[in-house]
């Protein structure tokens, strides 16, 4: 009796078009998805580990004043994570975030904090992989009080100076003699006194954290992901013939006024194609076809340097961008069109920076960020 139903079962599959087709459908369906992972991945797997750090950019402002607990936000890898065999997680992938802790900023001048936690990422090629991360602004309790201190000595110190300048002024220089000095002491005393209060009084900072700005994902858990081929994260380029271009070194740099915010590339161009160009026609362009024309700041030789058929030149040029963890292209253009003839991805030249150039780069950008938000003297009470 089993063996007639199960080879009733058969013929219903084998002789019914609809089923036949259902079945090829996934078939199909199945060896796309199986050519997908082999054209993505080595076939080796990688821990995450407990510990490693994911540096990101969030993805919209997180206040400590105006934000609230349980507010969930997205944010963007900004550096791949390797492990011995590759990549692991690859720039670009989205990470889900919710703010778990927040509080502003209060009198004595401690100031405000938010505590992040990260649960899941999803990757360029659609896998939603749940993680534990976490970020925190707040401060060590002994690093925080220290810092407290010295800030509030600072306004004491400063209120004891302002007060003996005062008592010199209105009393003279006779009266302190004559009293060998106890007019100026009373009057630092006094200024003192009001440099503290105004201590007491000081509000801290809130928190800031904007679009652009890096943050550092602690792992709180291990977790075992496939690792990327090379080939599966080069961005595309367009070539133009005859021109050649090569992007030997990426360097991150702060411009005149403390911003890190400058791209300087050095490049190798050589000229074979019916074209000329000058500095004057590359831009960076990035993920969202912003352009960004080549900055005064940075090394100008190029800039105003015209590149006639047949010549080869090398140098730097640098670029001030609104966002430096974005994706970039070198872009060339045709002068009379305005046609992008050439781009070439710094992410794809990226990869082959030095790690000391890449260590120093996340140094630098390191640095900027404080995630102080700057007070506005309007809204100031």
């Amino acid at each position: 009796m089993k063996k007639t139903a199960a080879l009733f079962i058969l013929s219903v599959f084998m002789f019914n078009p609809c089923v036949a087709e259902v079945l090829h459908g996934g078939v199909e369906v199945d060896n796309q998805y199986r050519q997908m992972q082999n054209d993505l991945f080595t076939g080796e797997v990688q821990n995450l580990e407990r510990r490693d750090v994911v540096t990101m950019t969030v993805s919209q402002v997180l206040d400590s004043a105006l934000s609230l607990e349980g507010d969930e936000f997205f944010a963007e890898v900004t550096g791949e994570v390797s492990g011995k065999d590759g990549v692991i997680i690859p720039k670009g992938t989205i990470a889900h975030g919710r703010i778990n802790q927040i509080k502003d900023s209060r009198k004595l001048g401690r100031p405000g904090w938010i505590e992040l936690d990260f649960d899941y990422i999803i990757t360029p090629d659609g896998r939603e992989i749940p993680i534990d991360g976490k970020m925190s602004t707040k401060l060590h309790p002994v690093a925080e009080t220290g810092r407290i201190i010295m800030q509030d000595v600072g306004y004491t110190a400063a209120g004891g100076v302002a007060g003996g300048f005062m008592a010199l002024n209105w009393f003279g220089l006779e009266a302190a003699i004559a009293s060998q000095g106890y007019t100026i002491a009373g009057g630092a005393a006094a200024g003192g006194i009001i440099g503290l209060g105004m201590a007491l009084l000081r509000k801290g900072n809130d928190v800031l954290i904007a679009p652009g700005d890096e943050i550092r994902v602690k792992i709180n858990t291990s977790v075992p992901l496939p690792v990327y081929k090379d080939t599966a994260l080069m961005q595309h380029e367009l070539f133009y013939p005859g021109l050649d271009i090569h992007i030997s070194n990426v360097e991150h740099e702060k411009d005149p006024f403390g911003e890190v915010n400058t791209i300087t590339l050095t490049i190798m161009i050589s000229n074979m194609s019916d074209k000329i160009f000058s500095g004057l026609d590359m831009a960076l362009v990035n993920d969202y076809n912003a352009v960004f024309r080549p900055s005064v700041f940075g090394d100008t030789k190029i800039m105003f340097k015209q590149i006639k058929p047949g010549d080869k030149i090398a140098g730097r040029i640098s670029f001030s961008v609104d966002n430096i963890n974005r994706k970039f292209w070198l872009t060339f253009y045709d002068k009379r069109n305005g046609k992008a003839l050439s781009k070439i991805s710094v992410d794809n030249a990226y990869r082959k920076v030095s790690d000391k150039t890449k260590k120093k780069n996340d140094r630098t950008r390191r640095k900027k960020i404080d995630y102080k938000k700057e007070i506005d003297v309007l809204d100031e009470k």
